[in-house]
Parts: C-alpha cells; sequence; structure tokens
C-alpha cells in the first residue's frame, strides 16, 4: 500500500505561480513512476504530467507543456509540481497518484485526496 497527500494548492491570480507537494509513504517511493492529474468541475479527470522513477524522464500534457514542470525527491518521498503562468482553464482539484505507467487516470490504484488549485481572471 502507498499513502499520498498533496499540499500547496490555493487561490492565485492568472500569471502567477503555485507548487503542489505530493508526500508518500507506504511502499518503496523510489520505485515508482509518480503522475499529477486533475479534474475540473463537470470534467472528467485528465493527466497533467508524470516522471519516472529516477527524475529523469517526465511526460507532460500538451496544455501545461512549457509552464509545468514535475520533479521528485526521493529521499524525502516528495514530487512536485511547479505551476507557472497559471491560467483560468487551469482551475481544478489536483490529485497526486503512483501505480501506473501511463497517462491513463485509471491504471493508478494509489491517490492522493487532492488539493483545489483556483485561478482567477
Amino acid at each position: 500500500q502507498v499513502q499520498l497527500v498533496e499540499s500547496g494548492g490555493g487561490l492565485v491570480q492568472a500569471g502567477g505561480s503555485l507548487r503542489l507537494s505530493c508526500v508518500a509513504s507506504g511502499r518503496t517511493f523510489s520505485l515508482y513512476i509518480m503522475g499529477w492529474f486533475r479534474q475540473a468541475p463537470g470534467k472528467e479527470r485528465e493527466f497533467v504530467a508524470n516522471i519516472n522513477w529516477s527524475g529523469s524522464v517526465s511526460d507532460y500534457a500538451e496544455s501545461v507543456k512549457g509552464r509545468f514542470t514535475i520533479s521528485r525527491d526521493n529521499a524525502k518521498n516528495t514530487v512536485y509540481l511547479q505551476m507557472n503562468s497559471l491560467k483560468p482553464e487551469d482551475t481544478a482539484v489536483y490529485y497526486c497518484a503512483t501505480g501506473g505507467v501511463t497517462r491513463r487516470p485509471y491504471e493508478y490504484p494509489y491517490w492522493g485526496q487532492g488539493t483545489q488549485v483556483t485561478v482567477s481572471s
């Protein structure tokens, strides 16, 4: 089992920045791909970014590429999502997840509780 706890969400103006954190506990964190997903009201949960076990390979949704950066610190069992140049359409609940290897949310068995990000125009 893996437990995930996100933090760092909040209210920010368009163009601003936030950094989300996700702390993992349980099974060996460093062995897993870690992913960030988001879900806006009335929409399906969607892929944002993921990162491999060493942090050397990452993947991003086109909508966030160039604005968001995913990173991890295995010594702290933590994955981060640095979000810059935020837009109102980035407003969503952001979740970290692990146990999967692709962009498909249903492949990830372990999820955090989510953290709200609201971007005002």
